[in-house]
């Protein structure tokens, strides 16, 4: 039964398109799917909210009951009465109770904070390098968490207590109705004055809460960006720099903080003085009604009951609405980061490359990251299937914006890129980029097991695929000797994050691991052996040779000499191909290229200042 429940809400359904930028159109995309559940479950807590006053009704029966009847034949004349009053306590009342707060814990609350956190996470996920780019990684981090928390609590928060709330009062009002009418239109009053005062420091609270929200995100990213870097930061000598700008940042949310803080006191103590007043009028109002012969004691000690719950409701009910408003005012400040639509998309026809034959060919390319200059500039490069293509240049000069251009990274600004004929715009992303194994000077490793990390270039390799792979990359050995703090050892064992653990050289093997895994039809090497010593370089320099057979390759290097067995060699200078040739033919041009290889001292190519 538990297992049904917490299953009626598809936490794992995918949203319909991009989130919009509005905030009920916002709320209704991220939990699209889940309004019927939604629905029922604020039905069920409104049901516990009208018991409440069927609460009150039931104490009213008795003392009423009591007032007309000898206290000798108080039970034989009324136990139906009596009985009934202790079913309904015992069994009716802690059912509803139950079943609400079955609907809240085991039904909504788990349910929409994974569909709406899985969603947000899934169109992060799709959007462009440069969006990344242009933010912290943990305030982006911190952005999804806090939205799908917030709306998981306004949500929870409705059902638990607004519907509950509503029932109870609409149910008080009918209550009163039969006691006089007078006594309800005091009720409805009260609650005009009641609603005036939420609507007035609401949107107050809702707006400094979404400050509140935005410098706890700069606090969180400043502290991640700091933590990510902490060796740098050590190196550096910079604690105490990187201490005030933490300290910056946290004054700064903790005058945010004081300022929600003030805004929130304001509200609870006018709220709670409103409160006060609803038990002196309508205990009062009844009391002067029975001196009048209008109402019964027990009319007295029911609106008495509802009077006071109504008054403690409001307390626990501005509570609540506090907190749902200040939840919007983060989730408004988490949509802003969230929302923007994906600045690199597929076409609604684009095509799902299998295998591709490897033919790159970059027509007339400019790219210069929004800028006037930097990038590339009229690229244009024919590689032809299984060619292997060596890429020189000194810093600056195009070399990494060119790998990025062809995974579609970025979409070039003038000209086009096509693979095996079709421009990559016409390609999907996902089935473009399974064409590439990629290995580069920075590797990217996750803070999972070595097993994880290698098979992350093909997740459904076995076990013996796997260990080829390793062996091929030299890194089988120093694997088996992994053992991280939790004991885990050999491939099971984790790296730390970013691979931190490991030293270069390793990293590099594991990334080389991984492209041998993926075994693509194209290969791209960007400076795949800088961190390597020459010992395991020159190990490993037959299985590349036996890895790059047949494939399309692209490799960049600083040092030429791991470029001298290339098909070709294209120099870019400034982001254009200035030569283009064997490595033979471009000694014997005696032009840039032949001027780097003389000016290396080890093998690899100076600075641009140098080049010069």
């Amino acid at each position: 039964m538990m297992h049904w429940l917490a299953n009626l809400i598809d936490a794992f359904r995918p949203a319909d398109g991009p989130p919009p930028n509005r905030l009920l159109a916002f709320f209704h995309w991220c939990l699209k799917g889940a309004w019927p559940v939604l629905t029922l479950a604020a039905l069920v807590s409104g049901i516990a909210g009208g018991l409440e006053v069927v609460s009150a009704l039931v104490l009213g029966l008795v003392i009423d009951a009591a007032a007309a009847t000898e206290p000798s034949t108080m039970i034989q004349t009324h136990w139906p009465l009596l009985l009934t009053g202790a079913a309904f306590f015992l069994l009716a009342r802690p059912l509803a109770f139950a079943a609400s707060s079955a609907a809240s814990t085991l039904v909504v609350a788990p349910g929409v904070n994974v569909l709406v956190l899985q969603r947000l996470n899934r169109h992060t996920l799709g959007q462009s390098v440069t969006f990344f780019d242009d933010d912290f990684a943990g305030r982006i981090a911190q952005k999804q968490m806090q939205t799908a928390t917030a709306i998981t609590n306004v949500v929870t928060e409705f059902v638990n207590v607004v519907a509950f709330a509503l029932a109870s009062l609409v149910g008080s009002l009918l209550l009163l109705l039969t006691i006089d009418g007078r006594m309800a239109a005091a009720l409805f009053v009260w609650l005009i004055g009641y609603f005036a005062t939420i609507r007035w420091f609401l949107p107050r609270v809702r707006t400094l809460s979404k400050d509140r929200a935005a410098a706890r995100a700069v606090v969180s990213g400043q502290v991640v960006d700091t933590i990510t870097n902490i060796k740098t930061v050590k190196l550096f000598a910079h604690h105490a720099f990187e201490d005030r700008s933490a300290l910056s940042a946290m004054e700064h949310y903790r005058q945010k903080a004081i300022g929600f803080g003030v805004i929130s006191a304001g509200f609870r103590l006018s709220l709670m003085t409103v409160a006060g007043a609803l038990p002196v009028i309508l205990i009062g109002g009844t009391v002067w009604l029975w001196t009048q012969g209008v109402a019964s004691p027990g009319d007295i000690a029911a609106t008495g009951a509802v009077s006071i719950r109504i008054a403690q409701m409001t307390g626990w009910v501005s509570f609540v609405l506090m907190t749902i408003y200040s939840n919007l005012g983060e989730v408004e400040d988490g949509m802003i980061t969230l929302s923007p639509a994906h600045g690199l998309t597929d076409r609604d026809d684009a095509l799902e490359v299998e295998r591709a034959k490897g033919h790159i060919r970059f027509e007339s390319v400019t790219f210069a990251y929004g800028r006037e200059d930097g990038g590339v500039s009229d690229l244009t490069i024919d590689v032809q299937p299984g060619e292997k293509l060596g890429i020189v240049g000194a810093s600056g000069a195009g070399k990494s914006t060119l790998v990025a251009l062809l995974l579609r990274l970025y979409d070039a600004e003038k000209g086009r890129i096509l693979l095996d004929g079709h421009d990559l715009r016409d390609i999907t992303q996902e089935s473009l980029r399974r064409q590439v194994a990629m290995v580069t000077q920075e590797t990217a490793m996750f803070n999972r097991s070595a097993r994880d990390n290698i098979l992350y270039g093909r997740p459904g390799a076995g076990e013996d695929d796997l260990i080829a792979a390793a062996k091929r990359a030299e890194a089988h050995e120093f694997i088996l000797g992994l053992e991280d703090h939790m004991g885990r050892t050999g491939y099971d064992a984790y790296l730390g994050e970013r691979g931190v653990k490991l030293s270069g050289g390793q990293r590099q093997r594991i990334a080389l691991a991984r492209a041998f895994l993926k075994d693509a039809p194209i290969l791209v090497l960007d400076e795949a052996t800088s961190a390597l010593d020459s010992e395991v370089e020159a190990a490993i320099q037959d299985t590349l040779d036996d890895v790059m057979s047949g494939k399309t390759v692209i490799a960049i290097a600083h040092r030429l000499s791991t470029l001298a067995q290339m098909d070709r060699i294209v120099v870019l200078d400034a982001g254009r191909v200035v030569e283009d040739g064997s490595h033979e033919a471009l000694l014997d041009a005696g032009g840039l290229y032949a001027r780097y290889w003389n000016r290396q001292s080890g093998g690899f190519i100076g600075t641009q200042e140098a080049a010069e």
